[in-house]
């Protein structure tokens, strides 16, 4: 699974709600068996990968 969202502010920076619930999906996916492979956050111009920041 990979999640996705964009940033309306423009900056593609990682809340501290997103970092939150990105863990609590990465729990709940991982007892049923889903492998979350990432979380994107999209900005106006770029984005940011949660596994190359290692939040996953």
């Amino acid at each position: 699974m990979i999640m996705v969202h964009n940033h309306p502010s423009g900056d593609p920076q990682p809340s501290s709600a997103d970092i939150s619930v990105t863990q609590n999906v990465l729990e709940a996916s991982n007892l049923v068996g889903i492998a979350l492979v990432d979380h994107l956050v999209i900005g106006s111009t770029d984005y940011v990968s949660f596994r190359e920041h290692g939040y996953i």
